[in-house]
């Protein structure tokens, strides 16, 4: 078995998956009543494996469609505890779509969700003339072959930084729509364009609005200026096209050192807002 680090009340420990699976066929991440979501599935192969009821907090809830590479969840244990033959277990109880590829003790204050320094998504995109290939289906998504590359990188610089980006968001009741991009570019691989996007959070379908507002420039529709022009909007903008689920991938959670974890949880609580021409931020 191998030897906590720390324990939480009660004797549990505090256990950390790493998580991939194509999200075609699930309803999304979270738990709903009736409707096969990836956290359905994983609480129900961990509570029969474990024998206990298990309940999982995420690093992102992905929407239905979206996969993940690289995600991050964590649960509380009674049970003995053995990483490796979890993982070997589990690849006999889940379905072929999605896997847990690591689990370990993790420190008592790490909170996948709330601990999480940045986020890191795919989306691709394929200019080939024929769409996209068969065993590629699910995760690529066809664009017009004559996109202009360049201009897509130039609006989407033009979108980082700490910016309130209510114009790419679905509203949700209390929540900031205040982030802060710190990644946002493209590569092309062949006939492949594939956008990098990371910041400290996203809020409801901001990657997929994102790509949708860029990809109108590069297919010629808009220009930078009219992406930049949309962080002045204070909710979310009709113009802006919402990119297809199935090209958008989760693909990694960055996250402090653990003697940073408990400082990190209380800085992700607070409520942000942009800071002011003067330097300060408003109420």
């Amino acid at each position: 078995m191998d030897e906590p680090a720390a324990l939480l009340g009660g004797g549990l420990i505090r256990v950390r998956l790493d998580i991939s699976y194509d999200g075609t066929d699930f309803t999304g991440w979270a738990r709903q009543p009736g409707l096969r979501t990836v956290q359905g599935v994983l609480e129900e192969s961990l509570s029969k494996v474990l024998r206990e009821p298990i309940q999982l907090t995420v690093a992102g809830r992905t929407d239905a469609g979206v996969h993940a590479e690289g995600q991050v969840a964590h649960f509380d244990s009674a049970a003995e505890f053995d990483g490796p033959k979890l993982v070997h277990r589990l690849a006999r109880f889940l379905p072929k779509d999605v896997r847990v590829k690591d689990a370990c003790v993790a420190p008592p204050e790490f909170d996948a969700r709330f601990s999480a320094v940045r986020r890191h998504y795919v989306y691709r995109l394929t200019t080939a003339p024929y769409g996209a290939e068969p065993l590629a289906a699910r995760s690529v998504v066809p664009c017009k072959p004559g996109v202009d590359l360049e201009a897509m990188r130039a609006a989407s610089r033009r979108l980082l930084g700490l910016h309130d980006f209510a114009a790419f968001c679905r509203r949700r009741e209390g929540a900031t729509t205040v982030r802060e991009l710190q990644r946002y570019d493209w590569e092309r691989q062949g006939d492949l364009l594939i956008a990098h996007v990371s910041a400290d959070a996203f809020c409801w379908s901001m990657v997929r609005s994102l790509v949708g507002a860029v990809l109108a420039v590069g297919e010629g529709r808009r220009t930078p200026d009219w992406v930049g022009g949309l962080l002045r909007e204070t909710q979310r903008s009709s113009s802006v096209t919402v990119a297809p689920a199935h090209g958008l991938s989760l693909v990694a959670v960055d996250y402090p050192a653990e003697a940073d974890l408990a400082a990190r949880n209380v800085q992700t609580r607070e409520m942000r807002t942009v800071p002011t021409a003067e330097g300060c931020c408003g109420d």
